[in-house]
């Protein structure tokens, strides 16, 4: 086989494999920077925030925790011996890491069936309607971003039962979420006034 034939092969193999890659924006540390690359998160947070009164800030946070904001983001495969794939760690899959179960949940209520959570604005609605219910279910504000991130990763039968105390660096997680919906939220100030 020619080296040109090979190579072509290998180039082929690569691009199929990428699936159409969601690149994050740059500087995830700044939210001007971030709706000034992507005006259409902003656009969808807004329509989220709207619909189900969740600050766009605190949507933000928790986007950029689950999947630092790559749409078609997934969780780590699973290796028997290092070597031998055994899948992933779950079905978590998108903006929102939406787990199948609960992104079919969500389709059958809110979403329909063509949502796609690798489209912002579905991730956006999604998380929208999940701490609506956590609102709903377990009295915890739309603003408050670190309880909200506990329920989120836990589920909510998870939260009342407070399976988030046994894990230490969830806690931790969840008061970086905290803080980061703090920062992007003085910052989102900051920057509607430029």
């Amino acid at each position: 086989m020619s080296r040109l034939l090979r190579a072509g092969i290998i180039v082929l193999f690569v691009a199929s494999c990428s699936g159409g890659v969601s690149k994050a924006p740059r500087n995830l540390d700044n939210a001007c920077s971030i709706v000034k690359q992507r005006p259409a998160y902003l656009k969808a947070m807004k329509r989220t925030q709207r619909k189900w009164d969740v600050p766009v800030h605190v949507q933000m946070a928790i986007i950029y925790q689950e999947s630092k904001f790559i749409g078609n983001n997934r969780t780590p495969m699973k290796y028997v011996l290092g070597v031998l794939p055994m899948g992933r760690q779950s079905s978590a899959y998108g903006y929102a890491q939406a787990l199948d179960a609960t992104w079919k949940e969500y389709q059958r209520s809110e979403g329909g069936r063509g949502a796609k959570r690798d489209n912002i604005r579905d991730a956006t609605d999604f998380i929208g309607w999940y701490m609506s219910q956590s609102y709903e279910d377990l009295g915890i504000p739309l603003s408050d971003a670190r309880n909200q991130y506990l329920a989120y990763h836990d589920g909510r039968g998870g939260y009342a039962r407070g399976t988030y105390r046994s894990k230490p660096w969830l806690l931790k997680v969840a008061n970086q979420v905290a803080e980061r919906s703090e920062t992007y939220r003085r910052q989102l100030e900051g920057c509607s006034r430029r």
